[in-house]
């Protein structure tokens, strides 16, 4: 195992992402993930202009064999990973609940629950070797609003999973933080509240900043 620090940011190409990882980049090697190439190279370009690093993986969550695979390679490489950020989140269109499409519900639930329910016992394992590794999820409450249901039940189902497997590891580790980011401009609340004035939300570097002093 190396002494580097390495930080997994799953869904780090855009909005709360990519703004960890660029906190986290100060002082971890950052791996990359996400289904964006493009804003994958983006963030790249911030980190190394920072003077960070960082190594791409540009994948879908949902892949379980391509997650396993990065799994290994990070074993294989460094040996652990010190924080996993979980930022990987599909956000289906605001519907009532009956008109709720079959392919945003599928994906809803492919993407907020069963992909992170399989990628817990994935880094795990990578976690609990580092010295104090952590795991941070990130709650947005919409669970019985009006027209969040697909987003608002997978949601909550997440978050969930991460507060079972935080009760499970006080004792053992590794730690598991589960934070509620403050509303920011990301192009996933401009689809959830188009015309809201954009100006009173949280930059989102300052709040990466904010949720990280968690750790």
């Amino acid at each position: 195992m190396t002494d580097q620090k390495i930080a997994l940011v799953t869904g780090a190409s855009r909005g709360l992402g990519a703004a960890l990882s660029l906190a986290l980049a100060e002082s971890h090697h950052i791996v990359a993930v996400a289904r964006t190439t493009g804003g994958l190279e983006e963030l790249d370009d911030r980190i190394q202009e920072a003077g960070g690093q960082a190594t791409l993986a540009p994948m879908d969550i949902t892949n379980a064999d391509a997650m396993a695979h990065l799994c290994r390679s990070i074993f294989d490489r460094w040996g652990h990973v010190d924080v996993w950020a979980h930022t990987a989140i599909y956000t289906a269109p605001l519907s009532p609940a009956d008109h709720i499409g079959a392919k945003d519900w599928e994906r809803s639930i492919e993407t907020n629950v069963t992909a992170t329910g399989r990628l817990i016992p994935m880094v795990a394992p990578l976690l609990r070797v580092a010295p104090a590794g952590t795991a941070v999820f990130f709650d947005d409450p919409r669970g019985g609003q009006k027209f969040f249901g697909a987003y608002g039940a997978t949601k909550a189902a997440q978050i969930a999973l991460a507060r079972s497997w935080q009760e499970e590891t006080r004792r053992t580790g590794p730690r598991v933080l589960v934070l509620e980011p403050r509303p920011m401009p990301t192009a996933t609340r401009a689809r959830f509240f188009p015309g809201e004035d954009r100006s009173v939300l949280a930059d989102p570097h300052e709040e990466a900043r904010r949720l990280l002093e968690a750790l």
